[in-house]
């Protein structure tokens, strides 16, 4: 008897072996550890046929950094044609398979921005909107398209302003980001604030959001948290980066805008963003040859 149940314990734990052994190479594969940090890199204003040694410049940072890339609009000039997305694919396409884009005036340039969405497929969101979220990380991103005009407007009550406070109040996520174009704030001399997108910002400041990137103005800046008012907000503002480095060129600042912490149009440059639960790290990673980088940590709300 003691020899029966011995081997039956033998079969017992040799079918439980085969059956738990598989389990941590599956687990580890298919759901990463919920410390696991994120990276999302980038910027706007990138690549323009006339001259593509800035948008190469910043195409070599993107090969030394991994994670996904934000495109932060104006991505091909003059026109944003499909003969100009030719220029951005011989530079950031080489990233093109982990790029999530985001329109800018460039872009509608063309017709529907037809040329962008057709160069990106489904990575660009619904060709009709360009507006679209995803998930990186334990962080709920958000893209939306600042060419307000174009997609029935960014006032609140528009299609876009709706889907954005859907989108929010679908995924309550601890730490959120958004990226578009047209920046709220920017002490740059050529474009500035854009209150056109103001609404959007409102509906982000609302739901607790904590970063959002632009581009338009073809520099660097940062800003402190602040409200859709511009009032400095430490407790629940949020933080704007202005990263129009990507490669066109370089334009001056006009006076400095509240709360605005430091600013730089000297460098061609990608923001990367560390985005780990309950918090980031950014890092503004200059061309070859630059010195000018930035670099800071924060706290999701």
């Amino acid at each position: 008897m003691q020899k029966h149940f011995w081997g039956i314990g033998l079969i017992v734990a040799a079918e439980a072996l085969a059956t738990l052994s598989p389990c941590p190479a599956i687990l580890s594969s298919a759901t990463p550890p919920a410390d696991q940090s994120a990276i999302l890199v980038g910027a706007g204003d990138i690549a323009d046929c006339k001259d593509l040694s800035g948008a190469e410049a910043t195409a070599k940072l993107l090969q030394n950094v991994g994670g996904t890339v934000m495109a932060v609009g104006d991505l091909a000039y003059p026109d944003g044609s499909k003969e100009n997305f030719t220029c951005y694919d011989k530079t950031w396409g080489r990233a093109k398979s982990r790029t999530r884009p985001a329109p800018g005036n460039h872009e509608f340039h063309a017709a529907g921005a037809a040329p962008y969405f057709n160069y990106f497929g489904a990575e660009a969101g619904d060709p009709k909107t360009g507006y679209y979220s995803y998930e990186l990380g334990t962080w709920h991103i958000i893209v939306l398209n600042s060419e307000c005009r174009d997609v029935g407007g960014c006032e609140a009550g528009s299609p876009q302003e709706r889907w954005l406070r859907a989108d929010l109040a679908a995924h309550p996520a601890a730490c959120t980001l958004a990226y578009w174009h047209r920046p709220l704030f920017s002490s740059g001399s050529a474009h500035g604030n854009d209150l056109t997108v103001k609404p959007l910002f409102q509906a982000l400041y609302q739901a607790n959001a904590d970063i959002v990137v632009g581009g338009h103005d073809h520099d660097y800046e940062r800003f402190a948290p602040q409200t859709p008012a511009g009032v400095a907000d430490p407790q629940r503002g949020i933080r704007e980066f202005v990263v129009g480095t990507g490669g066109k060129n370089h334009r001056p600042f006009g006076a400095p805008r509240p709360n605005s912490e430091l600013r730089d149009a000297t460098a061609f440059g990608v923001l990367k963003l560390t985005l780990r639960p309950g918090a980031y790290d950014w890092q503004f990673i200059p061309e070859t040859g630059k010195s000018f980088t930035d670099s800071g940590s924060g706290k999701c709300h």
